[in-house]
């Protein structure tokens, strides 16, 4: 296999061309998306890397519930539990609304939109 010298690299002539047709090295440094959404991405994938938190954002895709309701279903102490949400809340994939003395949980759009995803790829055969 020929290899091409771009930039400072030596790499293969077919990876060459395609890098020299978006740019070189800068060009497709500009293609990355921003360290922004990286850093979403990681708290995201965070906050789903726990079963608890995966089953709660589950029951929030049903429909918005209280402290109360969720903790009946994971059955954890309030300290915990609320670990598990302040977590959620951070990463952007749920919102709590003040109701007289209660607090609802409520599952973003965009957390919606990613769960929905990720369960359907994972659901298919």
């Amino acid at each position: 296999m020929a290899r091409k010298e771009i930039d400072y690299l030596s790499i293969p002539e077919e990876i060459a061309d395609s890098l020299c047709s978006c740019g070189g090295v800068e060009g497709l440094i500009e293609q990355l998306p921003p360290d922004t959404v990286f850093a979403q991405m990681q708290g995201w994938y965070q906050a789903c890397a726990d079963p608890t938190r995966l089953k709660i954002l589950s029951l929030l895709m049903i429909q918005p519930l209280c402290v109360c309701v969720i903790k009946a279903v994971v059955k954890m102490a309030d300290s915990k539990l609320s670990y598990h949400l302040n977590i959620l809340k951070r990463a952007g994939m749920i919102e709590g609304d003040q109701q007289g003395q209660w607090i609802i949980y409520h599952i973003t759009d965009q957390a919606r939109a990613f769960l929905e995803q990720e369960r359907d790829r994972f659901q298919r055969p």
